[in-house]
């Protein structure tokens, strides 16, 4: 009788580090006639796909500050203009498998946002790109956010739709003592997942800023493989504080708080802006890194490079990870939208 089972496959058969993601993936098995131990055994093999066990799926940015539209749809139109930020990331430099080959993760992010007058409110997106060895999942999101006045500062709701397809090749799997599971195994296999996210974001100019979201709120699950999308919450904050006596210099303290209802992450910084130009700073992840930042603003461009050195246990593997921004506003002459009022000497 032929069979086809669904069997967990552990990630850190393929990598030096325990990597923390079940996958299922269909076998064929060859089971003899059917009896009560061989039905208690298939019973067994199948409740072993039950538990699950899930990688870290949100993308580490260094660079959060900067962007807040990767993360929160609410921030959609913040940036007084046509926003567009690139993002390349590689983490754990150096770091190679069990074969030698360089499977460490890299990033691509790109993001976009504008206000939209009639809409009261902004548009904005994000794609980005996430590579780990042989998976690769590709993540496109678009929002709306609506834009009202509270108090001194302005305050945002936005929602996005997210489309991501999970993919892995094979090929790249280098099984060990004749696997029985991947040597059945060939070519590439993807597969797409929807979901979406929500968040409300707060602003006083100048001043600081607070903003709370929610991502893959409704925790999709792909059909062709075991691979359920994680609800993930964000909360982060800056504050812009001008050094008194020294009006060229400001502090910029910032945080983001990541949770996944599993694990928590903290990243914070603090960086040092001159003239309106330079900046520079330390940022700390978690368990992870320490980073090191620095860049410069040209008008309305930004050149941002951080270089993160490793305070886990893979600091023995790799020599830290590198990421470069580059941020450019296409700024809206704002007055051109100004109101326009009604004179009873014109009626």
């Amino acid at each position: 009788m032929m069979v086809v089972i669904k069997k967990n496959v552990l990630l850190s058969r393929f990598f030096n580090e325990p990597v923390t993601l079940l996958l299922t993936l269909p076998v064929k098995l060859q089971l003899p006639k059917p009896g009560i131990k061989y039905f208690i055994l298939l019973i067994l093999l199948a409740l072993q796909g039950v538990p699950s066990v899930y990688g870290q799926q949100p993308t580490l940015i260094t660079h959060y500050m900067f962007a807040n539209m990767a993360i929160n749809p609410a921030f959609a139109g913040n940036s007084g203009g046509i926003n567009v930020l690139g993002l390349v990331r590689q983490q754990w430099i150096g770091w190679k498998d069990a074969d030698g080959l360089k499977s460490a993760p890299q990033t691509f992010l790109l993001t976009v946002d504008s206000p939209i007058r009639f809409l009261h409110g902004g548009l904005g997106g994000s794609i980005s790109q996430d590579q780990i060895g042989a998976f690769k999942n590709i993540a496109l999101k678009l929002g709306y956010a609506y834009k009202m006045e509270l108090g001194s500062g302005d305050l945002s709701i936005g929602l996005q739709a997210d489309l991501q397809n999970i993919s892995y090749d094979v090929s790249k799997f280098k099984p060990i003592d004749e696997d029985p599971i991947l040597n059945g195994l060939e070519g590439k296999t993807s597969t797409m997942a929807v979901d979406m996210g929500a968040g409300v974001y707060y602003k006083v100019p100048e001043k600081y800023y607070l903003g709370l979201s929610i991502d893959n709120i409704l925790q999709t699950r792909a059909k062709k493989m075991y691979y359920q999308l994680r609800r993930t919450y964000y909360l982060t904050g800056g504050y812009q504080w001008n050094i008194p006596g020294h009006p060229a210099y400001e502090l910029l303290p910032s945080a983001l708080l990541m949770y996944d209802g599993a694990a928590f992450q903290l990243n914070a910084s603090l960086l040092l802006m001159y003239n309106n130009k330079f900046y520079g700073g330390l940022a700390y992840r978690l368990n992870d890194a320490v980073s090191v930042l620095a860049g410069v603003s040209i008008k309305s461009l930004r050149i941002g490079v951080a270089y993160d050195i490793s305070t886990s246990a893979m600091s023995r593997y790799n020599s830290g990870g590198l990421e470069v921004m580059v941020n450019y506003c296409f700024k809206i002459d704002m007055d051109k939208f100004r109101k326009s009022y009604r004179n009873t000497r014109f009626l």
